[in-house]
């Protein structure tokens, strides 16, 4: 029976972003993750930036930065002991002010490879743990992305080899729903007007 994952991997794969044409964590996700204020990480890879070359880590441009918030929703939804007086859950949309409270800096982004360094810098028990936990899901998803790029492959081969058949079918289909030309002969019984 396996241990249940300190930190669940949706919300690990939810927070792993495409930049640069890597896979990468943001500071500000993986130290909520390690459940520690962004500048203790921050500080504590400062003190450590032989550990990270740039491709275990980057700093976003603006520009990045620009499009990760754009994609990103920031639509929270409270915990259970949250809730209103009817039981339901509050929710509310959370905007960061770049003049008050927004990020004074420009974040980092972290490869895998940055991630597992991260372990070695933070030395805290639950910063080991949340990194097996990353790792898993750095392999779940490069295994998802393997699995998504056969089945296209396969999609592919199979419209190869049966493109002339379905092409056949669907002639025979718009012929079905083609309305004949001219007057349609009347079905049924012909009776005989008395006269």
């Amino acid at each position: 029976m396996g241990a249940v994952a300190i930190v669940p991997t949706e919300v690990i794969t939810s927070s792993i972003l495409l930049l640069r044409g890597q896979k990468v964590l943001l500071d500000r996700d993986l130290a909520a993750l390690y459940q520690v204020e962004t500048r203790v990480l921050v500080q504590a890879v400062q003190r450590n930036l032989d550990r990270f070359p740039e491709d275990f880590m980057f700093r976003l441009t603006k520009e990045e930065l620009e499009r990760v918030n754009s994609l990103r929703s920031q639509f929270v939804i409270s915990n259970d002991d949250e809730s209103d007086s009817d039981g339901n859950l509050r929710s509310q949309f959370v905007i960061s002010s770049s003049g008050h409270g927004g990020a004074r800096y420009l974040p980092y982004a972290f490869t895998e490879q940055g991630v597992a360094m991260l372990s070695s810098v933070l030395r805290s028990e639950r910063a080991v743990q949340v990194n097996i936990e990353i790792m898993r899901a750095f392999v779940r998803l490069r295994h998802l992305l393997r699995t998504n790029e056969d089945l296209a492959r396969r999609l592919d081969e199979f419209e190869e080899r049966y493109d002339e058949q379905f092409e056949a079918i669907w002639e025979a289909i718009r012929e079905l729903i083609t309305p004949p030309a001219g007057p349609r002969r009347q079905l049924g019984f012909a009776v005989a007007a008395e006269s």
